[in-house]
């Protein structure tokens, strides 16, 4: 006999509610069509590990936003983190044209400061928008 459980997809942070556990390979979001039954679903996901999972039996998945069959998947209830990779990448990209990634409603933005830094490197003279 299966429970049921709610809890946050891994990919839009949506809330699934009363899903069958344990849970289908099949399983969708309700709101993003994501896949469930992912590596990135699961308690055990650890970017740290070598095989970014802490379950030191479980077969290596090489997608982890794929459907799998592994048994050890023990569902994490809330996954959800942003875009934290992406923030990151701004955060770097400002690093290495020494921008202040601040954000300040008078300054320009920091894509503009950076598209700027970019064409400076490069000799980019900008074209009239006119």
């Amino acid at each position: 006999m299966s429970d049921f459980t709610s809890f946050n997809c891994w990919k839009c942070g949506a809330t699934n509610q009363h899903v069958p556990i344990p849970l289908s390979r099949t399983e969708i979001c309700a709101q993003c069509r994501a896949d469930l039954h992912v590596c990135r679903q699961c308690q055990f996901y650890d970017t740290a590990k070598a095989s970014a999972c802490q379950e030191p039996v479980a077969d290596h998945v090489s997608d982890k936003t794929r459907p799998n069959f592994c048994g050890y998947l023990s569902i994490n209830t809330d996954p959800f983190h942003g875009d934290e990779q992406g923030s990151a990448n701004v955060d770097a990209l400002g690093a290495l044209f020494g921008i202040d990634n601040a954000l300040d409603s008078a300054s320009p933005s920091s894509a503009e400061k950076a598209q700027d830094a970019l064409e400076d490197l490069f000799g980019i003279t900008p074209k009239d928008t006119d």
